[in-house]
């Protein structure tokens, strides 16, 4: 199998609160809002300096949540993926919408033209941060077949963690995101997998004081993270992950 080589962010937002997730990821990530899509005005990205989008709104009917895109071949990934232990839902122009075993929505979309990473951002006080990773946070019991399943979903590589509830999948050569599967602790209560978005930086201290001047609220420090919350109550996590990487 060919490793997915590009994977998309989408905040998924109610019709109300999409004003709000468009200013403040566009201030957070520095990046300055598109158009809508073309057919598709319920979709808008976000456009970096260089390389391609790949954080996005969508509009929905329901609660805010995060969910991902799969670039690949539309009909062979989707089977594959079914094979794999994920379910089908609604079939779009150029999508397929999925769930993962543990629950987590996500998209297998068919794309023929070429990625490229954009390249970190430098604030004015020095300090750089992008969106690096996307994080799988899944309930304990369902951790180890979740982890099978986006290891073989991606064909993305391993990398070594320090943290024992946490592991990562990378590709080095084109994605922008690297994917980490967290395993939820007992006391979460979560009874399906949800995401949530990590932005790298080599300065934490200042990326912190800057997205929380932008809205976001403190929930907890971490080891080599920080917890936030977005206007909209989405958890994210600013992370001392490479910028370039």
């Amino acid at each position: 199998m060919t490793p997915i080589s590009w994977m998309h962010a989408f905040v998924d937002v109610p019709g109300e609160d999409v004003g709000k997730a468009h200013a403040f990821w566009s201030d957070v990530l520095g990046w300055p809002l598109g158009d809508p899509w073309p057919g598709h005005p319920e979709f808008a990205s976000f456009v970096p300096t260089d390389g391609a989008p790949y954080a996005h709104v969508q509009r929905i009917d329901g609660p805010p949540r995060i969910h991902l895109d799969l670039v690949g071949e539309l009909d062979r990934d989707t089977a594959r993926l079914e094979g794999l232990g994920a379910t089908r839902g609604y079939r779009g122009a150029a999508w397929q919408v999925m769930a993962s075993p543990a629950g987590l929505p996500f998209c297998v979309c068919q794309e023929a033209w070429p990625h490229e990473r954009p390249t970190a951002l430098a604030w004015p006080d020095g300090h750089r941060s992008r969106l690096v990773q996307l994080t799988v946070d899944v309930p304990a019991d369902r951790y180890d077949r979740e982890l099978e399943f986006w290891r073989a979903a991606t064909g993305w590589t391993d990398e070594d963690v320090d943290t024992p509830e946490f592991h990562r999948l990378v590709h080095r050569q084109a994605s922008p995101l690297q994917l980490l599967v967290q395993r939820l602790g007992p006391d979460d209560g979560a009874q399906h997998g949800r995401a949530h978005l990590d932005l790298g930086t080599d300065d934490v201290d200042a990326e912190v004081e800057r997205v929380r001047s932008l809205g976001a609220r403190l929930l907890w420090p971490g080891n080599g993270f920080v917890a936030l919350r977005d206007p909209l109550g989405l958890p994210f996590c600013v992370t001392a992950n490479d910028p370039s990487r």
